[in-house]
């Protein structure tokens, strides 16, 4: 059984929902730019790009990274690291940029507003 927390970004504010089986069974294999209907979790009319999530670890979600696997990168300041000193590197985890089994947070952006406001349409998860 597959279940996400959604993390839904409007014009500054977020909104949080869980959805379980059969809705979240929607996002698996999709990846992180692409856009998802609002049907798939109860907002008709809303349109969400996928902007990100973490895994079951915390390890943040990259989308440069090809499928859902882990990996560990040396990487500099920037996305995931933030070095304390210039031109210092370190090696960090990563999870790719497809959504599995083992993400647990889906990032979300509003692409397309609906007739109704997010916040009514989902209200307390």
């Amino acid at each position: 059984m597959v279940e996400y927390k959604l993390v839904i970004s409007d014009q500054g504010k977020s909104l949080q929902r869980a959805v379980a089986d059969p809705q979240a069974a929607g996002f698996l294999g999709k990846r992180i730019g692409e856009t998802v209907g609002g049907e798939l979790i109860g907002a008709g009319g809303y349109t969400f790009r996928i902007s990100g999530g973490t895994d079951k670890s915390g390890f943040p979600m990259r989308s440069d990274l090809p499928g859902g696997r882990q990996v560990r990168l040396y990487v500099g300041n920037g996305f995931g690291f933030h070095a304390p000193r210039n031109g210092m590197r370190r090696r960090r985890s990563f999870r790719g940029n497809t959504i599995s089994e083992q993400t647990v947070q889906i990032n979300l952006t509003v692409e397309q507003s609906g007739p109704q406001p997010l916040a009514e349409l989902l209200g307390p998860a």
